[in-house]
């Protein structure tokens, strides 16, 4: 008993030494992401990241430890130093937030830095809204969701996609992000590792953060047209490789991905056994060429998608995944546990907004994307011209230009944008969001002029 005693005390005192030391790492962390933030770089450096983790898998070969352990730990040491180093960072949401503060002072503001249709939901929701009591929607329902939603999502899917879903491949979630975190928290474990495509949308890796998971990112470029090659997404795997996250058409940059790369990525996933995590929230709004993940019949698929864009329904909060059964069994536990359920009539109001004809938004979309892509051309701004979504993602042509800054200035004269920081390592770059022409034209003569006076 004695032996066991003078064990713990050195577990203890060992444990005790260890959260020390991490205290100690935490602050050179933060250090260094002060250094970073002063130099323009990026929070991430993939390069040192492997060359220490070559060290530690050296150093258990020597003391005989076990690697995948020791690997799952020192990623959970770099996720602390990317949360320390990215407190300061600017997002669309951040910018959105001081934009609303301004309001409520009474300042008028153009939003073009949220993702968000500004026209009204289908006729079918004002509809439903007014039925809904009366049809006795209103009580606890299946996690899942209700029976006549997930069945007519399932049609719906199968229309869409001609496959062969029924309610169990569908799960109905308070919005797409919620699918997003249920997917990568449940399917993932901590030390994990998930392959992210940048730019991109910040909730993946927020999420995978969020969960202990480590964030591999791909960077891709303008001048690749945001194209990943097969080489750096191979490059990024490794045997805590557990996910890789599709966006397509993609938020910011609007790009849909070439037939043959996506083909390719699908295959690199059936390879290594790696979930594919697809949001499909702007399939809508795709203008090119696009190829949902869901036609290829991969089994370890997860898509995710919404009422939010195509029906204009951000504030009802409801969005939903498909998968396998099993899949879909892991998630709705989590589920279960955090909500209970979606609001029934929330629900079913999504059901009746199903049988709306949605493709005049699909037109307004691309007329105003149209109108915007114009508007910065004439700017003189640089970007790829968007297969889709509802954003342009650009830059200007002067060296060392930094948007968060510029978004600040923007602010004070009215018009929000999101920095292309929040979207990964683009600080030089911003997010605009195609709204109605009218004020669309008004907030970029605003960002023109203060532009010029920046620059």
């Amino acid at each position: 008993m004695s032996d066991i005693e003078e064990h713990r005390k050195k577990i203890e005192e060992i444990t005790l030494e260890m959260i020390k030391l991490l205290k100690t790492r935490t602050d050179v962390a933060k250090q260094i992401g002060d250094a970073k933030a002063s130099l323009g770089m990026t929070v991430t450096d993939e390069e040192r990241e492997d060359a220490l983790r070559t060290q530690v898998t050296k150093l258990c070969k020597e003391i005989d430890l076990d690697q995948s352990t020791a690997l799952k730990f020192l990623n959970f040491l770099f996720n602390e130093s990317v949360k320390v180093q990215s407190d300061n960072k600017q997002t669309h949401l951040s910018v959105f937030l001081k934009a609303k503060e301004l309001e409520e002072q009474g300042k008028e503001i153009i939003h073009l830095e949220v993702g968000e249709p500004d026209f009204q939901p289908p006729k079918e929701v004002k509809t439903a809204l007014a039925e809904v009591y009366d049809k006795g929607y209103g009580k606890y329902g299946p996690v899942k969701g209700i029976t006549e939603l997930r069945t007519a999502l399932a049609h719906h899917t199968n229309q869409l996609e001609n496959d062969d879903y029924d309610e169990e491949n569908i799960m109905v979630c308070p919005g797409a992000r919620f699918a997003v975190y249920l997917a990568i928290t449940t399917l993932l474990n901590p030390g994990d590792e998930v392959i992210v495509i940048e730019p991109a949308w910040p909730a993946y890796k927020e999420c995978a953060l969020n969960a202990g998971i480590k964030v591999r990112t791909i960077k891709t470029t303008l001048e690749t047209r945001w194209e990943p090659s097969i080489d750096q997404i191979n490059n990024a795997i490794n045997g805590n490789t557990k996910m890789i996250i599709l966006n397509y058409p993609n938020n910011p940059t609007g790009k849909i991905l070439p037939k043959k790369i996506q083909d390719n990525i699908i295959e690199i996933a059936r390879e290594y056994d790696l979930y594919v995590l697809s949001d499909e929230i702007y399939s809508e709004y795709a203008n090119d060429d696009w190829k949902s993940v869901l036609l290829y019949g991969y089994e370890k698929s997860i898509i995710t998608k919404s009422f939010s864009k195509s029906h204009a329904m951000t504030g009802f909060r409801i969005g939903y995944a498909i998968a396998e059964p099993s899949i879909i069994e892991k998630m709705s536990k989590l589920q279960a546990l955090s909500l209970t359920n979606v609001s029934e009539p929330i629900q079913y109001v999504a059901l009746e907004a199903l049988n709306a004809d949605t493709s005049e938004n699909t037109k307004i979309i691309k007329s105003r994307l149209d109108a915007l892509k114009e508007s910065t051309k004439d700017i003189g701004l640089e970007f790829v011209e968007p297969d889709g979504s509802m954003y342009l993602f650009a830059r200007t042509k002067h060296k060392n230009f930094d948007a968060t800054k510029f978004s600040e200035k923007l602010l004070e004269h009215g018009v929000a944008i999101a920095p292309g920081e929040g979207f990964g390592d683009y600080k030089e770059f911003f997010r605009i969001t195609a709204i109605n022409e009218p004020r669309l034209m008004e907030g970029m003569t605003i960002l023109d002029t203060v532009l010029k006076e920046t620059v």
